[in-house]
């Protein structure tokens, strides 16, 4: 029972940030259970280096390098896809960016605009175009990939944790909106041990990590697969406008 409701035999997913990190361990993930992906991210040599992975599964892949804070080029992606799959049941808006800066003084207005643009502008978007096709179509379902730190805001993130907690509000209106057919929910992820760790303090990390955390660790990258497969199967046909948080039992 439990298998044939992972079973996204004959389904399309179309993830941004697809091409690393926790989007490329879902799209794995999704095609390892059957499914057809649409990799998305600015840089398409990456995403056709996963695409080349998901084929190997025996699975179709698109790659296709889009910026999501372009809405004409998220228009020229979601096209892309109808136009090689015909459909999309599974929209995964992962794609996000938090940049670092000294004070809040230094960020500029284009800095400042290209967080939103990619963290809540973009999948505000994708929302709009994907939800309406998937309703005409007679369902889906959309996951969007917020952040702890929309819900426990700190310094050094303001903008980021601004947009992520946009982010959170429209799941629950895009929810509404596109319901009954269409589901819409948000995984608040905690800290992962992706690529972007490079760039941390991992002493200091790993010492708050021992206090704050009830694991006492950061999540690897396949650690959000579990919540992304409930979320995009019949598994949660009743769960739709929920923040799920995936984050190690932060405080």
């Amino acid at each position: 029972m439990t298998d044939e409701l992972l079973d996204f035999t004959g389904q399309v997913a179309l993830i941004t940030g697809g091409s690393r990190g926790l989007g490329r361990q879902m799209a794995l993930a999704l095609a390892a259970r059957g499914a057809d992906v649409v990799v998305t991210s600015r840089k398409v040599d990456a995403c056709v280096e996963v695409a080349g992975e998901i084929e190997a599964m025996g699975r179709q892949a698109l790659p296709y390098g889009c910026h999501v804070a372009d809405w004409d080029q998220i228009d020229g992606l979601v096209e892309a896809a109808y136009e090689r799959f015909g459909k999309i049941d599974i929209l995964i808006n992962n794609a996000g960016m938090s940049p670092l800066y000294d004070k809040i003084s230094d960020l500029s207005s284009e800095l400042f605009d290209k967080v939103v643009g990619v963290n809540l502008k973009g999948p505000f978007r994708l929302m709009a175009v994907v939800g309406e096709r998937m309703v005409a179509d007679g369902g889906g379902s959309i996951i969007n990939v917020s952040s702890v730190a929309s819900e426990r805001p700190m310094p050094g993130a303001e903008p980021y944790g601004a947009a992520k907690a946009g982010l959170n509000a429209l799941t629950r209106s895009f929810a509404f909106a596109l319901g009954p057919a269409v589901r819409v929910n948000c995984i608040v992820a905690g800290p992962f041990l992706t690529d972007i760790s490079d760039h941390w303090n991992m002493d200091a990390f790993e010492k708050d990590a021992r206090i704050n955390q009830a694991l006492k660790r950061g999540g690897e990258p396949d650690e959000i697969v579990g919540a992304a497969l409930y979320l995009a199967s019949r598994t949660s046909s009743f769960t739709t406008g929920t923040l799920m948080r995936v984050d190690g039992g932060g405080r």
